[in-house]
């Protein structure tokens, strides 16, 4: 059984170091091998791609461009130099009632999903970056949950042109369910059961399923059993519940047989730390050395 690779997610970590450059560079001098980055865009992909070099990191995955950040009053649901990077992306649901979260299942958008979705690619294509997390977008307020099927059909739709899209530049496409509990009342893709449907409607090789364990825990609470997705899942992400702190810090999940249960299942992707540090993210990293100490540190590759 091979150990898990870990990529750092410099939208979330490293809160105490301003932009991205500078995150990665802490991300790598921390040991990681790979990152991840929410929302790249404030930066330009060649400067991008020069800071994870200069850092010795693979870039493993970026998001879609999540749409207008402009709430109704005007307000922004990030603040400050570089939000749209990322750098404020882990005070998200504090914010949730403004903004777009992606425009892929969002009707009306069509437009401005594919034209984000050539941007990712480039994007991607320059930071050698090999997947795309495909943002759904969010239910209009006061919609019925139940009477969206417009949102599926336009999902449907957005996904099949991404699949072609990103099979020429051989890429992969990111299915994440979000969580309606805690995170996002009106996020439109919120179970790894109504994802797996969707992906097995559009049956592309190149679309796969992102299991952030948080948002699972969350709406179903049966992480053994959802294991049984792990032939279409691209990635993984990790956080703890219900603070979305550190694998390390207190709360309901038991990491080491989570991170066991994926070695013994053979899963070879990514387990990306998207979490919200509960103090110094160096600091808060002890769980991580603790298990590269115990299991070794494997190379990040793609």
């Amino acid at each position: 059984m091979a150990p898990l690779r870990f990529s750092a997610n410099v939208s979330w970590l490293f809160p105490e170091l301003p932009g991205l450059p500078a995150r990665l560079r802490a991300a790598g001098n921390s040991g990681f091998q790979a990152a991840e980055v929410g929302w790249p865009y404030a930066e330009t992909p060649e400067a991008l791609a020069h800071a994870a070099r200069e850092a010795g990191l693979q870039l493993v995955l970026i998001n879609t461009p999540p749409g207008e950040p402009w709430g109704p009053a005007g307000e922004r649901w990030v603040a400050g130099p570089g939000a749209l990077a990322g750098t404020e992306v882990h005070s998200l649901h504090r914010r949730r009632e403004k903004g777009e979260m992606g425009l892929g299942a969002v009707p009306g958008r069509q437009a401005s999903f594919r034209e984000g979705l050539e941007q990712a690619a480039l994007y991607a294509k320059a930071l050698g970056c090999p997947r795309i997390h495909l943002m759904a977008g969010r239910v209009p307020q006061g919609a019925d949950r139940a009477a969206v099927g417009e949102m599926e059909t336009v999902f449907l739709d957005n996904l099949r042109h991404a699949a072609e899209v990103l099979a020429r530049e051989n890429l992969v496409g990111l299915l994440e369910p979000i969580n309606t509990c805690i995170t996002d009342p009106q996020y439109f893709l919120d179970t790894p059961q109504q994802a797996a449907a969707i992906l097995q409607k559009v049956g592309r090789p190149n679309l796969q399923l992102q299991m952030d364990i948080f948002h699972w825990q969350v709406m179903d609470g049966n992480l053994t059993g959802d294991i049984q997705f792990l032939p279409i899942m691209g990635h993984v992400q990790v956080a703890q519940v219900p603070g979305q702190g550190e694998p390390g810090s207190p709360g309901e999940l038991n990491f080491p047989y989570l991170f066991q249960l994926l070695e013994d299942e053979g899963y070879k992707g990514f387990v990306g730390c998207e979490y919200q540090p509960q103090g110094d993210t160096m600091v808060g990293l002890s769980w991580l050395c603790s298990y590269w100490d115990r299991r070794g540190h494997p190379q990040a590759g793609q």
